[in-house]
């Protein structure tokens, strides 16, 4: 009898295409990973219905604001499903979820995950959830729980798609953002790692579809492979960022993802204030100019899109700028000046990009 009927030759689950004892087996292949991300403050291991958190660690806070932020990883999966590597894009959707949450300077707390999957290879799973795992250590929080579905006719079988979701606390009268700017402020720019998990839409349709570039290409001025460029994972910032927090006055945080660096920095800039990032103080990686010769696509095309080799921005008074410079590198950050915040005056936008990139 085929295990594709039941008994009697009705219908069953795994004839529709879901494997019940593959997601089972996928669960224990997980729990090890998933180990390795506990708090103290966290209740009960993998396998629950919902995963536990000892709310209690807050009443340490006079009045604690909880953050929470839910993020994808984007087309970038389809770079990681055709070169058959999934333990690096955890570290993607850790970094679009926790450095949300990092922005308005809360401390990453817990996280859970959502993948999707045509048909649950259990190795796969858990390869993309000790990806997460290990994003979460480098986060500082703790991986509670999260769901393997598997969607046979609407995935194929080696089609996944990954999310998340996390939350973070901070003390309401640390809370950072626009309103603590001031004129004369100063704009530290944090390296990113690569094109991080945006404008793979963009990248993918220059590359491939236009370029006729493949994954297995070794790309003499990127020093490796496409495909390991491509497959870079997303730099994780945020205990760099809490670390600022603690020896520097920072007045706001910006995570440069989709929509380009100008835009992302203008979400924490007040309507009266402008930002300037001058463009020569930094020199786009390699595969930022490879997007752009090989698509032909325009300096402001990129930069509405891709992070341009900046990660993330801190806004700090400018008596603080020596001493976050020396907190950066102490933590292997690369960073810089990268600009000034001004009154708007005739400016219409909350931050602009100034200057041509250097070489």
């Amino acid at each position: 009898m085929s295990q594709a009927t039941s008994a009697n030759g009705g219908a069953s689950y795994a004839a529709a295409g879901v494997d019940i004892e593959a997601g089972d087996r996928a669960v224990e292949l997980m729990k090890e990973w998933v180990k390795k991300t506990q708090r103290p403050e966290v209740l009960g291991g993998l396998g629950g219905f919902a995963g536990l958190f000892d709310a209690s660690a807050l009443k340490r806070y006079e009045r604690p604001l909880l953050a929470s932020a839910t993020d994808g990883v984007g087309t970038k999966v389809d770079i990681a499903r055709r070169m058959g590597v999934y333990d690096t894009i955890g570290h993607d959707l850790v970094a679009m979820v926790m450095d949300d949450i990092v922005v308005c300077g809360a401390e990453p707390l817990f996280m859970t995950d959502y993948i999707c999957v045509g048909k649950v290879h259990p190795e796969r799973v858990a390869g993309i959830v000790k990806g997460i795992a290990e994003g979460c250590v480098l986060a500082g929080c703790a991986l509670v729980g999260g769901e393997t579905a598997e969607h046979p006719g609407l995935l194929g079988p080696d089609d996944f798609d990954v999310a998340g979701a996390g939350t973070g606390v901070v003390e309401a009268d640390r809370l950072l953002g626009a309103d603590r700017i001031r004129t004369g402020d100063v704009v530290v720019a944090m390296a990113s790692s690569g094109l991080h998990s945006n404008g793979y839409s963009l990248v993918r349709h220059v590359l491939f579809d236009r370029a006729g570039m493949e994954l297995e290409q070794q790309v003499d001025e990127l020093g490796r492979t496409l495909g390991e460029e491509l497959l870079e994972p997303t730099k994780i910032y945020s205990l760099d960022c809490l670390a600022l927090t603690r020896t520097t006055d920072v007045h706001a945080f910006s995570h440069i993802t989709g929509g380009g660096l100008a835009a992302n920095l203008a979400r924490v800039i007040p309507d009266h204030l402008h930002a300037t990032v001058d463009r020569s103080t930094w020199a786009p990686g390699a595969i930022f100019d490879l997007v752009g010769k090989a698509g032909q696509v325009e300096r402001l095309e990129l930069e509405k899109t891709l992070n341009m080799g900046v990660g993330m921005m801190a806004v700090v008074p400018a008596g603080s700028v020596d001493v976050a410079l020396a907190t950066l590198a102490d933590r292997g950050v690369d960073a810089w000046v990268a600009g000034e915040i001004t009154e708007r005056g005739d400016h219409s936008t909350g931050a602009a990009l100034t200057g041509d990139y250097a070489s």
